[in-house]
């Protein structure tokens, strides 16, 4: 068995200068239920970069392998793994040792892939059972890469409450709603329209997009469902777009995470709206998005440009100066 693997690995949370490439970054032993995953793709999130920077008060292993989202096969099983084998195509799940239907929270989330486990950035993987799941049929490695966090999160975010059932289609598009995207330039609004989008807004030449968002529904009711992941900084436009007892799903906090002219939970009475906070999904809800996806064609999209494994620095740079439309995937065989 493999006992050493190509990685990369943080040396410190200077940012990205941190990131360090090794060619021989030792694997750990492989224990009775963890499984060794050949990586053939790794997909990158922005908290990879505030991880890499500190921020937010993540903290790291010391030479971490950083990313937490990826797809591979199974090359190798511990003697008490059940339902992997060798060969089994796999996504990676961001947390360890946990329950098929228990929620992550942030403790689970610190303590998993990319931070205090190691994650993605490397060619072999040594994994718990539990931060496994089986990667859809139709897909290549390259699109599966991007389901542990972005998929996940949007999945459920528009179905992870009860009386939420996805259709036949794709996932927003599949529940027969009126998609209202949001960007920061008009290139993007072109390609979310030509992926079915109903209406773009870009909110930087837009400021007020709430009051535009609420204005393109029925009647100007205001939106059912917003998945709000600017955090402190769009949670008032989310409110102005928001209908009498719809819902925001908070699943990001790419803006920031405090404001001082913040909504409370007192504006939930003032707008008459539910706000659920989420992160990620459970292992239950991987597998029902993975089975949706093959039984429905569905194909995530990824950026245009796809990076090597020697590229990975170049990769975050692409990200953290939003150069990127969709995920930013690294391919490493």
């Amino acid at each position: 068995m493999a006992s050493q693997t190509a990685a990369w690995t943080l040396t410190g949370q200077r940012g990205i200068s941190s990131l360090k490439f090794v060619e021989n970054h030792p694997l750990p032993a492989l224990g009775h239920h963890d499984v060794r995953v050949r990586i053939h793709a790794a997909s990158l999130n922005y908290r990879g970069i505030a991880i890499a920077l500190g921020k937010f008060g993540l903290t790291i292993k010391d030479n971490i392998v950083p990313a937490s989202d990826g797809a591979g096969v199974v090359e190798a099983v511990g003697s008490q793994v059940c339902n992997l084998k060798p060969g089994d195509k796999v996504c990676t799940h961001m947390t360890t040792h946990m329950a098929d239907d228990t929620p992550a929270t942030f403790a689970d989330i610190g303590a998993g892939l990319g931070q205090h486990v190691d994650g993605t950035l490397q060619s072999h993987g040594i994994y718990h059972e539990t931060s496994v799941v089986k990667m859809p049929d139709n897909l290549s490695f390259e699109e599966a890469a991007t389901l542990t966090c972005s998929g996940l999160t949007a999945w459920n975010a528009l179905f992870g409450l009860k009386g939420r059932e996805p259709k036949k289609g794709s996932f927003a598009l599949a529940s027969g709603a009126t998609v209202i995207a949001t960007t920061s330039n008009d290139d993007k609004a072109s390609k979310f329209k030509s992926l079915g989008a109903h209406h773009v807004i870009n909110y930087k030449s837009t400021p007020d997009w709430g009051t535009t968002a609420k204005g393109f529904t029925l009647g100007g009711q205001g939106v059912d469902l917003i998945v709000d992941v600017g955090g402190a900084f769009t949670l008032h436009q989310s409110l102005k777009a928001i209908r009498p007892e719809g819902g925001i799903a908070l699943a990001g906090l790419l803006g920031g995470a405090s404001n001082p002219d913040m909504p409370s939970l007192m504006d939930g009475l003032s707008y008459l709206c539910t706000s659920r906070g989420l992160l990620l999904g459970t292992r239950v809800q991987f597998q029902a998005m993975n089975h949706f996806i093959e039984e429905n064609g569905i194909r995530p999209l990824i950026d245009e440009e796809v990076f090597g494994l020697h590229e990975v620095r170049e990769a975050y740079e692409h990200l953290e100066q939003q150069k990127h439309f969709s995920k930013v995937v690294v391919k490493i065989c």
